[in-house]
């Protein structure tokens, strides 16, 4: 099983120097062989090898001009090019997006493999760098002498902050206790999840906790003038805000997450389309804020370490619109509407606590038809909005 350690880094000036210049050079290959591979595609339309890639890169570092790529690891530059061969695999796979430049102004990080660096006893040696790494460790149950790292990422965020990311392998953890309990998971904007049991996960609203002072920084920024040392450090400042708010984002999915792991068997969610939800000026804040797309990782790798099992329904199953007592199907259910009566048994509904319910016994539904059947469950559309079919649709014909 693969897993990381992200921690806290403290560079010196010269091992500073060393990866702010590495970085710029990661990134002039990865903004230059993407360049030259979409020029290859538009004019010739041949594609690009890792192959080639790998050749240009050789050229380059013989030019006059890119002479100083030789003057940094050449292991990041390598990684960079694999890493830009895997994203476009991804993008024709049709799980990623297609893949961008690289700014300066953003997230710089080098990838370093084994024969760029050496730990021993605890303490980390970087390529071209005469001293150890200092680094804070934070994990009290991991010793770091006996860390054996396959992968080491050094990372520095647009707030100035440095990181030093342990990729290992590490044996695959004993699977928790069964507690013979499933549960079902309606996500939303007033309550982040009310589950079938009718328990309430408050949404924090980190980012509306935070506006008024992430706006201040911003007008702030937006006075200075651009290129100034004036606007870098008000930039500063902002990304400094916007790093508070993502960490306390990040911390309150993973709680939430570990919690629900640990009380449940088999977890049923829905299969939310975030990115066309955001599409709605009014929500977009909100439903971003919210991380549904986080949490559902954190939680299908934290149900696949614990040995339980997650189902994901279809999103066009009407969780909302069906009553859980007698399975009556409404006709229209607006968003505002927070109680419903059903018309079939006059049971009251609140509606997140049904459509949990309703998300729970479908996810049952699925989960009994086989193990084959669990992870990315199909739960067809029920009611007036079954889709016709493509087929030309004839009134049957009537006999005299």
């Amino acid at each position: 099983m693969r897993t990381a350690y992200k921690c806290r880094a403290y560079p010196d000036p010269e091992q500073a120097a060393i990866f702010a210049r590495t970085f710029g050079c990661v990134r002039l290959v990865w903004n230059k062989t993407l360049a030259e591979r979409r020029r290859a595609w538009q004019t010739d339309r041949t594609p690009t090898t890792y192959k080639q890639t790998d050749a240009a890169l050789t050229a380059w570092k013989k030019t006059q001009d890119l002479a100083f790529l030789n003057e940094v690891s050449s292991v990041p530059l390598q990684q960079a090019l694999r890493h830009q061969h895997t994203a476009f695999a991804n993008f024709f796979a049709g799980r990623a997006r297609h893949p961008r430049f690289k700014s300066r102004t953003g997230r710089q990080s080098a990838h370093y493999t084994r024969s760029a660096f050496r730990m021993k006893d605890g303490h980390l040696w970087m390529a071209r760098t005469t001293a150890p790494l200092a680094f804070i460790w934070s994990f009290q149950d991991v010793d770091p002498a006996g860390l054996n790292p396959t992968m080491v990422v050094i990372s520095r965020e647009p707030d100035g902050r440095w990181y030093v990311t342990f990729a290992i392998d590490a044996d695959v953890p004993e699977p928790l206790p069964a507690t013979g309990h499933a549960i079902g998971i309606d996500l939303g904007v007033k309550d982040f999840a009310v589950t079938s049991d009718g328990d309430r996960v408050a949404n924090p609203r980190h980012l509306d906790r935070k506006a008024a002072n992430l706006a201040r920084y911003q007008r702030r920024m937006a006075r200075k003038q651009p290129g100034s040392n004036n606007r870098r450090k008000a930039k500063t400042k902002v990304a400094r805000a916007c790093r508070k708010v993502r960490n306390a984002r990040h911390d309150f999915l993973h709680r939430t997450s570990t919690n629900l792991v640990r009380q449940a068997d088999i977890i049923v969610i829905e299969d939310l389309a975030v990115a066309n939800m955001v599409k709605n000026r009014s929500l977009a804040r909100a439903i971003s804020d919210c991380g549904w797309g986080e949490f559902r990782r954190q939680l299908e790798y934290k149900a696949g370490r614990a040995g339980r099992v997650l189902i994901v329904i279809d999103r066009w199953y009407p969780s909302s619109k069906t009553c859980s007592a007698c399975g009556h199907l409404l006709t229209k259910l607006s968003l505002s509407t927070r109680h419903w009566t059903c018309p079939g048994c006059r049971t009251r509904h609140d509606r997140d606590h049904n459509a949990a319910k309703n998300i729970l016994a479908a996810g049952r539904a699925v989960a009994g038809a086989g193990p084959g059947d669990v992870c990315g469950a199909d739960v067809r559309r029920q009611g007036p909005s079954l889709p016709q079919s493509a087929a030309k649709q004839k009134p049957p014909r009537r006999e005299p």
